[in-house]
């Protein structure tokens, strides 16, 4: 997505990486994530498969195959959970990657991704309703329930989630346009894909490093969203200029208002 000039608390948010409190993690000489600088001595007791060194933290050579690597990844993630420094366990596995497309180094719960800092995929739709002459003139927006381990009741796109391994973005996407605004599968399966959002920043978590496949679907003017797996607390259908007016607070979450901003920016909708 091209620099956008525009009064956002979430263009803020997306560039708010302070890199020098945590260290590169590497897996056999591939940089894949990141640690803090705090959690070393942590990690020290509680990941003695780290080589932890001024320039960064190493797995263990010793450590040859993904099932090894993922074995210790998973003992130590389970020390974290415990201690609170990872929340709202999934049970849902994500790849350990040096760059999109390669092959995974090793396997990791999702929850835990944030706190090592690796690279995740998102599949987010922009679902949108059009007037008469056929120009975008509304957008559905879902507020998250308040029971989500992540921003809870904050504005989302309509359709957003987390691409797990050995799952594509666009089946991802059908999947989740179905539980989280009741979208039938013939319809979602219309969801034209139209943009990669990279997002590299610092949250309470850890650090959001994630590569957001962005799509978008005109819907009927009938259409009414229903969420069907409690993950989503509410569903608004707004004006764009409402939209706009959002996304200059703090309501909506930094992802979901990136891939917003790049459905207006590529639709010409931006003051």
């Amino acid at each position: 997505m091209p620099p956008i000039e525009f009064d956002c608390p979430a263009l803020r948010a997306a560039r708010d990486l302070h890199s020098g409190k945590r260290l590169p993690f590497l897996i056999a000489g591939a940089h894949v994530g990141s640690v803090a600088r705090d959690h070393l001595g942590l990690l020290a007791e509680h990941a003695t498969w780290l080589q932890i060194g001024p320039r960064g933290v190493r797995m263990l050579e010793r450590l040859r195959t993904e099932p090894q690597r993922s074995a210790a990844l998973a003992a130590t993630n389970s020390v974290l959970r415990a201690l609170g420094l990872v929340r709202g366990w999934r049970d849902e596995i994500y790849p350990v990657l040096a760059e999109p497309g390669a092959v995974p180094l090793a396997l990791i719960e999702r929850a835990a991704s944030r706190f090592w800092g690796t690279l995740t995929f998102g599949a987010h739709l922009n679902g949108y309703v059009c007037d008469t002459l056929g120009r975008p003139s509304h957008l559905w927006i879902a507020r998250r329930a308040l029971s989500k381990a992540t921003d809870p009741g904050r504005l989302d796109n309509l359709v957003g989630g987390g691409v797990p391994h050995g799952q594509s973005p666009f089946t991802t996407l059908v999947r989740e346009c179905w539980e989280e605004s009741g979208i039938p599968e013939a319809l979602a399966r219309q969801a034209h894909p139209m943009s990669q959002v990279r997002l590299h920043c610092d949250i309470p978590e850890g650090v959001q490093q994630e590569v957001i496949y962005v799509y978008d679907l005109e819907l009927p003017r009938d259409f009414e969203p229903r969420a069907m797996d409690g993950e989503v607390m509410e569903h608004r259908l707004l004006p764009i200029e409402d939209v706009v007016e959002l996304l200059r607070g703090p309501e909506f979450t930094t992802d979901a208002a990136l891939v917003t901003l790049d459905f207006l920016q590529r639709r010409g909708l931006l003051p």
